[in-house]
C-alpha cells in the first residue's frame, strides 16, 4: 500500500551496506562541475583518429626494424652498435675487416661454407664467437631475418671534414670528394661510399642533421668500404662546401636540369659532387654554392637515376678521365 512505512523493506536502515536514503552526498553537485578540456582525438582510444595514430605508429615500428636497427638503439641520432644480419653480408663485412666486436650463431643451425668462413675468419681476428638460442637472435634482430648469424658492430666514428682534406693532401692526388645533401636511404649512402671507393675518391661527407647515418644497413651496402674510406659529418654543410671552394675546389652538382653534361665537364681538378636527395634533389643553398650543375646525358625515355646510380656513373667518369 503507497504510504505504507511499516511493510517490510519500506525504510533502509542504518549502517546497511548502501547507506542512508536521504540525500546525495553531494554526487550530483559534484557530477555537474567541469571535467576539464576534452583531450585531443587522438588519445581517446575509441576514436577513430586515436586508430589510425596506432596503426601509423605500428607501421614506422614495422618499418624501422625492417632496416636492421639493432636492439638498444636510441631514437635517431644517437649512436649506438649495429647488427648486421644474414650470411652474405657478415661475411663481405668480415672480408673487409669491418670492425666487428661480436658474432652471433643461432643454436642448431646449419652450417655452409658462408657461415664456416665468418667462424674462420672470427676467430683469426678475435672477434667473440657467441652460441645464443635463436630465439634470442630473433629478439635482438627484431624481425627475425637473420639466416641463423648476426654480426655486432660498433657506432661508426665520423670523420670531421677537414680530415678528408688532409687525406687528400697526403695522397698527393687531385682531390674527389662527395657530398650528400639530405640523403635519407642508408642503402643510397653506403652504394656511394662503395663506388666513391671503388672509383678512387677521397672521401664522402654528409650533413649532421636530415641525413642517413652508417648503419647495419649502409655497412651491409657498402660491403665493408665504409671501414676502408672516411665519412665526414658537417654541422652546415653549405658553410663546408664554401669553405672547400675558398681553397681551390670545384664544386658540381648533380640534377637533370643542369646547365652542362658529362660529356663536356673536366673532372680532372679538385673536384667536390655533390649529390641531391632522392626526391626532392639539391636543397637551395646547396644549389646556390655549386660552381656548377652537372646533368648525364641518357638515350632512353627514363628521366632521372637514383642518387646512388648517378653517383656511380659520374665517378667512374671522372675516375677514366684521371686514368688518360
Amino acid at each position: 500500500m503507497a504510504g505504507n512505512s511499516a511493510r517490510r523493506g519500506a525504510v533502509r536502515k542504518d549502517g546497511t551496506k548502501k547507506g542512508q536514503v536521504v540525500g546525495s552526498g553531494g554526487k550530483r553537485r559534484r557530477g555537474l562541475e567541469g571535467r576539464g578540456a576534452t583531450p585531443p582525438a587522438e588519445a581517446r582510444t575509441k576514436h577513430p583518429a586515436a586508430k589510425r595514430a596506432a596503426l601509423a605508429a605500428k607501421a614506422k615500428a614495422k618499418e624501422a626494424q625492417g632496416r636492421g636497427r639493432a636492439p638498444g638503439r636510441g631514437a635517431k641520432g644517437d649512436d649506438g652498435p649495429e647488427l648486421v644480419l644474414g650470411r652474405n653480408p657478415v661475411v663481405e663485412c668480415l672480408r673487409a675487416g669491418v670492425p666487428a666486436t661480436a658474432l652471433y650463431v643461432a643454436v642448431g643451425t646449419e652450417a655452409d661454407d658462408r657461415l664456416s668462413e665468418a667462424v674462420q675468419i672470427a676467430a683469426d681476428t678475435g672477434i667473440s664467437i657467441l652460441e645464443v638460442p635463436r630465439t634470442d637472435l630473433d629478439r635482438m634482430s627484431n624481425n627475425g631475418l637473420h639466416q641463423g648469424v648476426g654480426l655486432q658492430v660498433p657506432p661508426y666514428r665520423y670523420a670531421h671534414p677537414d680530415d678528408l682534406i688532409h687525406r687528400v693532401n697526403d695522397s698527393g692526388e687531385s682531390a674527389l670528394l662527395v657530398a650528400l645533401d639530405n640523403i635519407t636511404d642508408p642503402r643510397n649512402l653506403g652504394a656511394v661510399v662503395r663506388s666513391v671507393a671503388a672509383f678512387g675518391g677521397h672521401g664522402v661527407v654528409i650533413p649532421q642533421r636530415r641525413s642517413a647515418s652508417i648503419t647495419a644497413v649502409a655497412w651491409r651496402t657498402s660491403a665493408g668500404a665504409a671501414a676502408r674510406l672516411p665519412v665526414a659529418r658537417a654541422t652546415n654543410l653549405t658553410r663546408t662546401l664554401k669553405d672547400w671552394a675558398s681553397q681551390g675546389y670545384q664544386i658540381v652538382g648533380l640534377d637533370a636540369d643542369g646547365d652542362t653534361t658529362l660529356d663536356d665537364f673536366d673532372g680532372t681538378a679538385p673536384t667536390v659532387v655533390v649529390v641531391g636527395s632522392e626526391g626532392k634533389g639539391l636543397s637551395r643553398l646547396v644549389r646556390e654554392t655549386c660552381d656548377s650543375i652537372l646533368s648525364i646525358p641518357m638515350a632512353g625515355p627514363v628521366e632521372s637515376l637514383n642518387a646512388s646510380v648517378a653517383a656511380g656513373v659520374v665517378l667512374a667518369d671522372m675516375a677514366r678521365q684521371r686514368r688518360r
